[in-house]
């Protein structure tokens, strides 16, 4: 009857329209109290120390640091060195696109903003040179998803906070799956659009766009070589991306159309045109800090929640007894990995990336470990099969954003994707099936 209690009251909680947070949140209350026996006091401590971790820091960070460099000029320039090289390839100019969001996502860390930052040049872009409308989109919200594959990754570094891994493995572990994947969506663009006539290419002009985006392109160098030569942790590169983020918009980078210089000299008048031809100026730096805390208004009181909910699991014993059963129960490790494969698609098409691992990651990872598959490598698995939940409906975030951004129907993206949808699906079969492309760069 305490069972049914508590799902009768999330139903009820649902059919009001509350937000994910407060079903989550009065979930915990409940089974903390009525099912655990516990007191509501210690749910708080549990929130405290869920929190109470450095590595949390980098989420912001991160975060903070895509939405400077997407409201800046770092995308922009990134974007333009990727069309100026692949202009001379069949399918150039979706090439580039591929291409750009695999460094965007080597600097910021989120499917989203990659998404936004990216697409919104490229799409237009591409549709202008007569790439056909359905690839555009597709390639647009399928390329975005590399945003959480290649590190540094937000759910990378939730999966290492639930399962207590260490993050900067994942990070190294996440770099040949994302460079799989971005190949394989390369040549796909190649193939499908090798009708499509080339664009001009030059030396001199590849040599001012690289002149013009040197310092963005140095920024997935310094932060991607950091972590994996242990220079940075986690939360250092974040810190580290966020800082040369600001640096480069302040200070470096100014605006295309920048006003002309004042003719009276003054202080005040120089600081302000100053201000006024830098890529970013403080007054959008105020919106994107607002924009970012927002984001975060969401995503640290479900980690809270979840990290309760895990304490309690825990101390129960369920998880033990669960992996116990099953590892039991089927002998074969490869059935039991497609099992889970098969559970994780299914969880991508109803519940958001980070619920998901909040949820299934401390309960699958020893499962999986039990079975022989190393932890590094099945979190890998697990974040490549809830890449797909990104496209997949309904609750697929990059279909719903790119809806919105690209003014067309949710049936007109989710067709749009099957391809690349497809593709995916191969390349999380190699993934699963071939653990050195995930391990070799961490030597195991």
């Amino acid at each position: 009857m305490i069972w049914l209690g508590l799902l009768l009251l999330i139903v009820v909680l649902l059919m009001l329209r509350q937000s994910l947070v407060l079903v989550f949140a009065v979930a915990a209350a409940y089974i903390h109290v009525l099912i655990a026996d516990s007191k509501l006091e210690y749910l708080l401590q549990d929130f405290w120390f869920t929190v109470d971790r450095e590595v949390l820091l980098s989420i912001p960070l991160f975060i903070l640091a895509g939405n400077v460099m997407s409201r800046g000029s770092i995308a922009v320039r990134l974007i333009d060195f990727m069309k100026t090289v692949t202009s001379p390839i069949p399918g150039g100019l979706g090439i580039a696109c591929v291409l750009s969001c695999a460094a965007f996502a080597a600097i910021n860390g989120s499917s989203i903003v990659t998404m936004l930052a990216i697409g919104s040049i490229m799409y237009p872009a591409m549709v202008s040179q007569g790439y056909s409308k359905p690839f555009a989109l597709g390639a647009v919200a399928s390329a975005g998803t590399l945003g959480i594959i290649i590190p540094p990754s937000i759910p990378l570094i939730l999966y290492g906070i639930m399962t207590e891994k260490n993050i900067a493995h994942l990070f190294v572990a996440g770099i040949g799956p994302g460079l799989l994947l971005t190949l394989m969506f390369s040549g796909y663009s190649l193939v499908i659009n090798r009708n499509i006539p080339r664009q001009h290419y030059s030396l001199g002009d590849a040599g001012r766009s690289f002149g013009r985006g040197v310092f963005a392109l140095a920024l997935p160098v310094i932060i991607i070589g950091g972590i994996y030569s242990g220079k940075f942790s986690p939360t250092e590169s974040a810190a580290v991306a966020l800082a040369y983020a600001l640096l480069i918009e302040f200070l470096v980078h100014r605006r295309d159309e920048a006003p002309a210089a004042p003719s009276r000299a003054g202080p005040g008048t120089w600081l302000r045109h100053y201000l006024a031809t830098r890529a970013m100026n403080p007054r959008e730096l105020v919106d994107v800090v607002l924009e970012t805390t927002r984001l975060l208004a969401t995503l640290l009181p479900l980690l809270c929640i979840a990290g309760s909910l895990n304490t309690i699991l825990d101390h129960s014993g369920a998880p033990k007894e669960m992996v116990q059963y099953l590892v039991g129960a089927v002998d074969n490790r490869w059935l039991m990995m497609l099992g889970i494969n098969l559970l994780l698609l299914l969880v991508g098409c109803l519940m958001d990336v980070g619920s998901a691992i909040l949820i299934l990651a401390p309960l699958l990872q020893p499962l999986a470990e039990a079975k022989g598959f190393d932890p590094i490598h099945f979190g890998i698995i697990m974040i490549s099969n809830l890449e797909l939940g990104y496209l997949t409906p309904p609750v697929g975030l990059n279909l719903i954003v790119a809806m919105a951004a690209f003014k067309v129907s949710f049936a007109t993206v989710c067709k749009a994707v099957v391809p690349f949808m497809l593709i995916m699906v191969a390349w999380l079969t190699v993934v699963v099936t071939v653990p050195l492309l995930s391990l070799f760069l961490i030597g195991q």
